[in-house]
């Protein structure tokens, strides 16, 4: 029985764990600036339950954006990235543009709460997926050559931010916003080399 015990415990506690950063993503992503005391009456639990898991906000910010993070993997992982370089950007666009609709508020959060390099360690799988696409693209002479992959993706993380910052400002429709974005980037990957 006492063996048990610590495995009930450990079970609590993933299941209170998982419960505060599911109301910390729900309501970040309505007010970045949600405090600790919303997100716990949001999970239902105590603030000092919370402060039990993770030792500050940010922490709590983190864990959210992690979990935000670890799913979109898991989405993109799924889209269908074979063959043509190009059609195969329109897949990925299209899926990173739900991630980023869906999350940009809880990206606003983390962005005020953690220092930048670790926002972007969070985002090294999806970074290394875009890049390992352009690269793709360069080679089967689809994409551009003269400009640095990592600026290429950097344009593409712009564009879709600013896709996300148009659509809370009320100016874009969501709905429109993945054609946009797929219309403005296709032509600024575009190799200009001509057609044999």
């Amino acid at each position: 029985m006492s063996a048990t015990t610590p495995r009930r415990k450990r079970a609590d506690a993933r299941r209170s764990i998982d419960s505060i950063i599911g109301a910390a993503r729900a309501e970040l992503s309505k007010d970045p600036q949600a405090s600790v005391d919303d997100i716990a009456v949001v999970a239902g639990v105590g603030r000092m339950t919370v402060y039990g898991h993770f030792p500050n906000r940010a922490a709590l910010v983190e864990a959210a954006l992690a979990a935000a993070l670890a799913e979109g993997d898991e989405m993109l992982a799924a889209a269908d990235l074979s063959g043509n370089a190009e059609r195969a950007m329109i897949q990925l666009l299209g899926a990173s543009w739900a991630l980023i609709a869906e999350s940009s508020a809880l990206l606003t959060a983390a962005v005020e709460a953690l220092p930048a390099g670790r926002i972007q360690q969070l985002h090294d799988s999806h970074a290394e997926r875009m890049d390992e696409l352009i690269r793709r693209g360069q080679r089967q002479g689809e994409f551009r050559t003269d400009l640095p992959v990592p600026w290429l993706r950097n344009v593409i993380h712009y564009v879709l931010k600013g896709a996300a910052e148009e659509v809370g400002a009320g100016r874009v429709r969501s709905a429109d916003a993945a054609g946009l974005v797929t219309a403005t980037v296709l032509p600024v990957l575009a190799s200009n080399r001509a057609p044999s």
